[in-house]
């Protein structure tokens, strides 16, 4: 069976084409934004540093991020680098702004009641900052750094100052916690954990929900504010009201006051046709969805709409009725498919699961054939499964969908015996294929709800037509037991109604930190979106203790993306090894790493040049911005 993908208003689409030119232009040595660009391509046009000479870079600068007395926690965050002035985002919404050849401190602005608010405590991503916008500003207003806070606020800073700007909003602060967005749930929790997006005079944002509810609570919606005042400009409903295209997938009204299927990573925005891409997650409760019957859209969706107004183009649904906690992390990438003589613009989306999917960025149509699959049944007694999931033909899976007796780890004979011994616990594992679903038994199901890949994203190398990302083979055994016992549902914010009915107890099946199943475990993976092949694949990260030439790859190193340059290199930490690395993008032979003192996890890296003449390579490690540069 074909997969469907619907075409709502293709028209303003394609007329969007001429009509809109591209809003942001900046020096090639900059940046500007998270993923460089808003295409999200993450890749640099500098070529100072390259494949002959990166084995010879040093140590630049570092920055350490925490203050005495001030609660620290490992940042997340991949700064920003315009003209000369390098911007920075520490957990517990402190932002800096440093000179970009030496590291010196300009200004420093942290949000008031920022290191002891109850939010950090409560919900693990602590305030995390995972990116700052910029925004260049207009006739009236000034450049600008915008980003979102786990409180709910929406905070403009003057970009040389660091002071909030008076004009927006309330003295430089919007309340996102608005009636029509909480869903009369006032106290439960609604931030923003990733960097907002801008195009034209509007501000994106999208929430992180707090996924230990049940399925009731604040709404996932996506909302457009004006960046010169802080008003509200328009909402997208991602889970659709009554009479909006995709309630019917919503069975019994059980669409009204769910919660989920949020925006929670980074946007992506097409800026020559005006174009704003949503990634949603997945609907609440992450792991049974009895409440919520139906394919659920746009919960796991990738949904295009007009930036302006936020009129719904086109979308489709990558997991219906998502019962794995899968969402699509990845940002959404813009590139060019060559195909049989035609240009083609596309758009490369993922959920935490190992495969890709490629669409016309314009019509939605996809560019290599989706079938949708038989998958397994659950027993759950008053559970909704849908009977089928999505799957691209090409590219083909790069990382595991299933699990055997026959896949058990064989790294050494101890580890062997002793995963043999808790896979038995589980009657082997009780895995029926791709997306079996969670039981009151157990049943191991990949990825885990770590992924697979994460919100770090992946890269897009141009001059290749190479999409390169890491990705985890994580795994674990998921089972539901019933809270019946518990009718209070004790340690979960909002009142009885809006809580779970069921515990999702996780065994990771891991003997002394390897997993189970047969290496690799961590994988750096590039594939050709011209043929749809994969280009080359290479296991990502070294274990200490394996069998000497065994390449197992570092377990759940997923959780920091890669960067690519004009000169032929791919620079990525994120691996559990505490290494940072370059490669290069042609062919994926390591030529550079170096031990960092901390783990890079949940940051990118960035490469800019400095006033200075010399290109430098910025990561976040731990508590710690560290740069590289050639001697």
């Amino acid at each position: 069976m074909t997969s469907c993908v619907r075409v709502i208003n293709v028209v303003a689409a394609v007329l969007a084409v001429a009509a809109v030119p591209a809003m942001s232009v900046h020096a090639q040595d900059d940046w500007p934004a998270w993923g460089r660009e808003a295409s999200n391509q993450r890749h640099s046009p500098l070529t100072q540093i390259n494949v002959e000479n990166v084995s010879t870079l040093v140590p630049a600068w570092r920055y350490e991020m925490p203050r005495p007395g001030v609660p620290s926690r490992p940042a997340q965050s991949t700064p920003l680098m315009v003209d000369g002035v390098l911007y920075l985002s520490f957990p517990y919404y402190r932002v800096v702004a440093l000179e970009a050849d030496t590291g010196e401190e300009l200004w420093d602005y942290t949000a008031p009641g920022a290191w002891d608010s109850p939010e950090h405590q409560l919900h693990w991503t602590g305030g995390s900052m995972r990116g700052l916008t910029y925004w260049e500003g207009d006739e009236g207003t000034p450049p600008q750094i915008v980003f979102g806070t786990e409180e709910g606020e929406l905070i403009s800073l003057d970009s040389k100052t660091g002071i909030p700007n008076g004009r927006f909003g309330n003295d430089g602060y919007v309340d996102l916690k608005t009636e029509d967005v909480m869903n009369g749930f006032p106290e439960m929790h609604y931030g923003i954990s990733s960097g907002v997006a801008v195009y034209k005079h509007l501000v994106f944002t999208g929430v992180h929900n707090a996924d230990e509810t049940g399925s009731k609570g604040p709404a996932g919606d996506v909302r457009a504010w004006d960046l010169r005042t802080g008003e509200h400009v328009w909402t997208f409903h991602t889970v659709p009201h009554a009479g909006e295209v995709g309630n019917e997938t919503w069975l019994n009204d059980s669409w009204r006051n769910v919660s989920g299927a949020n925006t929670w990573t980074f946007f992506t925005i097409d800026e020559e046709r005006g174009i704003l891409y949503m990634p949603l997650g997945s609907a609440l409760n992450d792991f049974y969805g009895m409440d919520r019957p139906g394919d659920n859209l746009f919960s796991d969706s990738i949904v295009a709409v007009d930036a302006m107004t936020g009129e719904l183009m086109w979308f489709f649904q990558a997991v219906h009725h998502d019962l794995w906690d899968l969402d699509m992390p990845v940002p959404p990438v813009l590139f060019d498919v060559e195909r049989d003589g035609e240009t083609i613009p596309a758009v490369g989306v993922m959920t935490k699961y190992p495969v890709l999917f490629i669409f016309n960025r314009v019509t939605g149509e996809p560019i290599y054939e989706i079938e949708e699959r038989p998958v397994p049944r659950g027993d759950m007694q008053g559970e909704y499964y849908s009977p089928t999931q999505p799957f691209p033909v090409k590219p083909p899976p790069f990382g595991r969908i299933s699990f055997t007796m026959d896949d058990i780890a064989t790294v050494t004979p101890e580890h062997t015996a002793a995963c043999r011994e808790r896979l038995m616990q589980y009657d082997g594992g009780r895995n029926r294929g791709p997306f079996t679903p969670p039981s009151e038994e157990g049943a191991l199901v990949f990825p885990s709800t770590g992924g697979g890949t994460e919100f770090t994203g992946g890269t897009f190398d141009p001059n290749l037509g190479y999409y390169i990302i890491n990705y985890a083979d994580t795994g674990h055994i998921s089972t539901l037991r019933s809270v019946e016992d518990d009718p209070d549902r004790r340690g979960y914010v909002g009142p009885p109604e809006s809580r779970r009915r069921y515990w999702h107890v996780v065994d990771r099946l891991t003997v002394n930190g390897w997993p189970c199943w047969q290496p690799p475990w961590s994988q750096l993976v590039a594939v050709d979106v011209n043929t749809g092949e994969i280009a080359w694949k290479i296991p990502f990260g070294t274990v200490e203790g394996t069998p000497p030439g065994l390449l197992t790859g570092a377990p759940n190193s997923q959780k920091g993306g890669p960067t690519s340059t004009a000169a032929g290199l791919l620079f990525i930490g994120g691996a559990s090894d505490r290494r940072f690395r370059a490669y290069e993008t042609k062919t994926g032979r390591e030529l550079w790493n170096v031990e960092t003192e901390q783990m890079i996890s949940g940051a990118n890296p960035i490469t800019y040049m400095g006033t200075n003449g010399k290109q430098y390579v910025a990561v976040a490690a731990g508590t710690t911005l560290l740069t590289y540069t050639l001697p």
